[in-house]
C-alpha cells in the first residue's frame, strides 16, 4: 500500500468515525472464509457495516479527530486482528455478535466499543451491551409512559358517562 492509498483509507476510515456514534472494535481472526461470509450476511441483514482494518490506519485516523470524543481509551484495542464494525443502533453490532457466537464458538472477540462517546473495553462486556436499549426503543418506552395516564384518564371517562347517561335515563323513565 503507497502513501496516497494510505491517505485516501485514513481519510475515509476518519469520516465513518466521525458519522457513527456508535462502533465496535472485534477480532475475527482464526474464522473460516464460510465463516466470515456468514458473519457478514448476519451484519448486513441487521444494518451493520463490518469492515477489515490495519490498526496503524485506524489509529491514525482517530487521532485526528477531535479530543473531545474520547478515543483515546480505544488505542489498546487495536492491536492484531481487527475489525471495526459501525452501526446506526448502539446495540446491533453486541447482538450480531451474541448471534453469530451461538453456532459458531468463541469468535468474534469484542474488544471494544465506542457507543456515543463513551467507551467499553472487553469481551466481558457483550452482554451489557446487547441489552442496552436504541434511541428508538428508549422513546417507544418513554411515549408508552407518557399516554398510559391519559389512557386511564379517557378509559375512567368513558366509564363514568355511561354511568351518567344510565342515571339520567333512569331519571328521565321515572318521571314519565
Amino acid at each position: 500500500m503507497n502513501k496516497t492509498d494510505k491517505a485516501a483509507a485514513i481519510e475515509s476510515l476518519k469520516e465513518r468515525f466521525q458519522n457513527n456514534d456508535y462502533f465496535y472494535i472485534a477480532d475475527a481472526s482464526t474464522l473460516s472464509v464460510e465463516q466470515v461470509n456468514r458473519l457478514r450476511g448476519i451484519c448486513y441483514q441487521r444494518g451493520v457495516s463490518m469492515q477489515v482494518v490495519k490498526n496503524t490506519l485506524a489509529r491514525k485516523a482517530l487521532e485526528q479527530l477531535p479530543e473531545e470524543n474520547n478515543y483515546a481509551p480505544l488505542f489498546d484495542a487495536l492491536k492484531g486482528p481487527t475489525a471495526i464494525m459501525f452501526s446506526e443502533v448502539g446495540n446491533a453490532p453486541a447482538k450480531v455478535i451474541k448471534e453469530f457466537r451461538e453456532d459458531k464458538g468463541e469468535r468474534p472477540i469484542l474488544k471494544a466499543a465506542y457507543i456515543a462517546s463513551s467507551v467499553y473495553s472487553g469481551d466481558d462486556q457483550l452482554d451489557l451491551l446487547a441489552k442496552l436499549k436504541s434511541r428508538d426503543e428508549v422513546l417507544a418506552d418513554i411515549l408508552t409512559l407518557l399516554q398510559s395516564p391519559m389512557q386511564n384518564l379517557l378509559g375512567g371517562l368513558k366509564g363514568q358517562g355511561s354511568k351518567l347517561a344510565g342515571a339520567l335515563k333512569t331519571l328521565e323513565e321515572r318521571e314519565a
